[in-house]
């Protein structure tokens, strides 16, 4: 029980530490709303990974090769909504003078919950990585239904946990940049940050 535990927190952290677009999305979002909608939408990238954790350990990589033709479509389709947001969020910035308050974006708590494990989703790369780590566990161990929870709920107290200290940085970020040149330098550096990491999500 303790190895599954173990092995969950190490997956956990594993897949979520790497600070790819979703993170600078994470961050740059707490930065202009609040602490409180940074953390719906910290919840909602682990969510993401917990469900992916928990696929991967019903279906390990059977589940891996039924995404890998779908692979590079969700791809597309991560990095285009990615740099949409970016777009939307530099465009409002400059349109309110470095207030980007929009009820249609991510500014509530449940939306950007939603937004963030809807991303989340997109990146095929999770489940192909739980995956092949619940392969490997179980090439060594015959598959334990407790084990295999205990794993799950690992990897997604591990993942919230760091997502959670990105949205704490955000939030110290939004205090230190509170006007509104500063909200306008938060909005702009970010949108270009997950564009750069968006691009990045692309096949080569």
């Amino acid at each position: 029980m303790s190895a599954a535990l173990v092995a969950g927190l190490l997956a956990g952290y594993g897949v979520a530490i790497p600070v790819g677009a979703i993170g600078a999305l994470l961050v740059g979002l707490t930065a202009r709303t609040s602490f409180r909608t940074g953390a719906a939408a910290a919840l909602g990238v682990a969510t993401a990974d917990g469900l992916y954790a928990f696929a991967a350990v019903l279906g390990g990589a059977a589940l891996a090769r039924l995404i890998e033709p779908v692979a590079t479509p969700m791809r597309w389709a991560a990095a285009v909504v990615l740099v949409a947001i970016a777009v939307r969020t530099a465009v409002s910035a400059l349109r309110r003078n470095g207030s980007p308050v929009d009820d249609r974006g991510l500014t509530s708590p449940g939306r950007a919950y939603l937004g963030l494990l809807g991303l989340t989703v997109l990146n095929p790369a999770t489940i192909v990585y739980f995956g092949a780590l619940v392969v490997g566990r179980q090439a060594d161990a015959a598959p334990d239904l407790l084990s295999g929870i205990v794993f799950v709920l690992a990897a997604f107290i591990a993942s919230a946990s760091w997502q959670l200290l990105l949205a704490g940085g955000g939030s110290l970020v939004g205090r230190v940049l509170s006007g509104p040149r500063g909200r306008l330098v938060t909005a702009l550096v970010s949108s270009v940050v997950i564009v750069v990491l968006a691009i990045g999500l692309l096949p080569g």
